[in-house]
């Protein structure tokens, strides 16, 4: 047989008046007429097939059908009112789940206290970490396995070069710079340019290198060679990294020298030296989103960065 639906509103009529006993103080606490209230409950026990209530001159009662009902009506409505505060604590983004993609450089500057600054504000939003280079986050935020990243070097919108792969790369994200930073050289401590307070670029020339591979992050790849070629060489790279830690770990060995983010000095190795370069050059990261998300998680986020850019700079 089945179940007949128990409209919402009779409910609340039903367990209203199962409170009061009384036809009109409960059509006043309503807000509507004693007949509309009468209407309803009549509606409700021809649902249910038997009299919820007894009716007698001054006098309202709860009958077996209706003390049998009432329990399971106040469960109704507070599950109504516990999913609607649910769906308006998602709607406001003040719950939910939040991905966040980011580069390892990140969790050296801004990562820590954006996600401080967040779980502050949102506390009851899950936040899932994943940390990508670059270009992997790139793909993640495209095919929405990611909402927000944090990564180095986006793809420029008026690059010389890679124009054609840098508008690929950009087609359908948005991207804010949220740090700028130096590069720094990486030198094995025992590196006669170790000792100097700077270094002049051109004198790496003769150094091999270790540098992440282009494929972990075009942008920052390009970058770091391009420079090494406006100071008259092209880096000789004996080795291969994705991340900033083994990096430097091989440099430690004596294997090569790398360029690399200021924030990778937070890296400390003792057989390894950081020293700032010259000619001056800055790195940065910055946040990429989906332009069609509307997410009120990713405007949350987006809005914890702050309006200026440049201000973690």
């Amino acid at each position: 047989m089945e179940r007949p639906e128990l409209p919402l509103a009779q409910l609340h009529a039903f367990a209203v008046l199962a409170e009061e006993l009384h036809f009109g103080h409960a059509a006043a606490r309503l807000g509507i007429a004693q007949p509309p209230l009468s209407q309803q409950i009549r509606r409700l026990e021809d649902k249910v097939g038997h009299p919820l209530f007894t009716r007698e001159p001054g006098r309202v009662a709860l009958t077996a059908a209706g003390r049998e009902l009432l329990p399971a009506a106040r469960r109704a409505l507070a599950d109504l009112a516990d999913g609607l505060a649910a769906a308006r604590a998602a709607g406001s983004g003040r719950t939910g789940r939040l991905r966040i993609g980011f580069a390892a450089s990140a969790a050296l500057t801004v990562l820590p206290g954006l996600l401080r600054a967040f779980r502050e504000r949102y506390p009851d939003v899950r936040l899932d970490i994943r940390e990508m280079t670059t270009a992997p986050q790139i793909a993640a935020l495209r095919d929405k396995v990611i909402d927000v990243g944090l990564l180095r070097e986006p793809p420029a919108d008026h690059a010389a070069d890679h124009a054609a792969d840098d508008a690929a790369a950009r087609a359908g994200l948005a991207f804010r710079t949220v740090l700028t930073e130096p590069f720094v050289a990486v030198l094995p401590s025992a590196h006669p340019l170790a000792a100097p307070r700077t270094v002049r670029l051109a004198r790496l020339a003769d150094s091999p290198f270790v540098l992440l591979p282009r494929a972990a992050g075009p942008g920052l790849h390009d970058q770091i060679v391009g420079l090494c070629e406006a100071a008259g060489f092209t880096p000789r790279v004996v080795q291969r990294a994705v991340e900033w830690q083994t990096v430097c770990a091989l440099v430690e060995t004596g294997l090569g020298v790398s360029l690399a983010p200021a924030s990778i000095r937070r890296i400390r190795l003792k057989g390894v030296a950081f020293r700032p370069v010259e000619p001056n050059a800055r790195t940065r990261v910055a946040v990429g989103w989906r332009e069609d998300d509307r997410s009120p998680l990713v405007a949350h986020l987006l809005e914890a960065f702050g309006r200026d850019p440049e201000s973690a700079g």
